[in-house]
């Protein structure tokens, strides 16, 4: 890549994480407002997501709607599609971890990176200590920023590597809505009461490793090949 190029891409990721960064301030101000109307500024407490004025009916197209948003500035950022993802990967990773940032600058919480959390409405409620999207968020920033700042040399992740991704995505979604699949059976105010009381650190830890594949395999690819030793080389 020429030093224009790498400029220009770099000043890309940049408008990339401002953006992401300010999306974040307005989903922390908006959840503080909600938890505050709510009185949940703690989310792990006894009737966690209290039925308030058909806020549910308004919340769940705006967790949508960020979804959206932030996979539109990859689009807009990105050359090609393997940079577009990238970007928006980045946008969604930063934006996740700066939301925990904002929240703790706007109304202390929370207190430490293992208090418990509603991350997610769809299809299902998601719980989870913070530190486990975190952690995954990592990883998207990662991965996004080499697909995005770094030319495709070597052949990118491959379908093995990918398959792998898709397994441990699907197993970290299991981990986190664990507790709400297995109060479905009950009807939906079971799961709007519901409070988890074990996060399984173990098989999340797996699913982290196995989202982690395409990384890793990009990275793999991206070393350098050893030089093949000389032959006829006679020593002393």
């Amino acid at each position: 890549m020429s030093l224009p190029a790498f400029k220009a891409e770099r000043s890309r990721w940049w408008v990339v994480v401002v953006f992401a960064m300010a999306m974040a301030w307005v989903e922390s101000a908006v959840v503080f407002y909600l938890r505050l109307h709510m009185d949940r500024i703690v989310p792990y407490q006894p009737n966690p997501l209290p039925v308030i004025g058909g806020i549910a009916a308004v919340e769940l197209p705006r967790e949508f709607a960020t979804l959206v948003m932030l996979f539109t500035v990859g689009v807009l950022a990105g050359k090609t599609w393997r940079a577009r993802w990238g970007y928006a990967l980045i946008a969604f990773g930063v934006w996740d971890i700066f939301y925990y940032v904002f929240l703790k600058v706007i109304c202390g919480w929370p207190q430490s990176l293992l208090d418990w959390d509603v991350l997610f409405l769809i299809p299902l409620v998601w719980w989870g200590p913070v530190l486990a999207p975190v952690l995954i968020s990592g990883l998207m920033i990662l991965w996004g920023t080499l697909v995005s700042q770094v030319e495709t040399r070597p052949a990118p992740a491959g379908k093995r590597a990918w398959l792998l991704n898709v397994s441990g995505g699907v197993l970290a979604l299991y981990v986190f809505m664990a507790d709400s699949l297995r109060m479905a059976g009950n009807g939906l105010e079971s799961i709007r009461t519901m409070l988890p009381v074990h996060f399984n650190w173990p098989l999340f830890l797996i699913a982290l490793a196995l989202m982690a594949a395409p990384l890793m395999q990009e990275l793999k690819n991206r070393r350098p090949p050893r030089e093949a030793p000389l032959e006829g080389l006679e020593t002393n």
